[in-house]
């Protein structure tokens, strides 16, 4: 999987959102916000391929969590970032 070019995070008012840039991927009809581990996550993952253990790999060395609890959040991150249309 990788991030689709043209979607940068920035963070707004204290919140992550992603921001479409360019005009072939302006859409303001969806606002893509994302808590602080999966801003992490996309930051991590920007310009790079990446699978779902890269992903839970990123997030047990820099959270405190099981490695289930990881992989079943990587899953619906990842379902998530391909129907938002940031990822593919």
């Amino acid at each position: 999987m990788k991030a689709k070019k043209g979607f940068n995070l920035r963070t707004v008012c204290g919140e992550h959102i992603i921001v479409a840039e360019g005009v072939e991927n302006i859409d303001f009809s969806r606002i893509i916000s994302l808590n602080d581990s999966a801003a992490f996550l996309w930051e991590k993952a920007k310009g790079r391929e990446f699978t779902a253990d890269d992903l839970t790999d990123w997030l047990l060395q820099e959270y405190e969590v099981s490695e289930d609890e990881a992989r079943r959040d990587v899953a619906t991150l990842m379902v998530q970032w391909q129907e938002a249309g940031i990822a593919e």
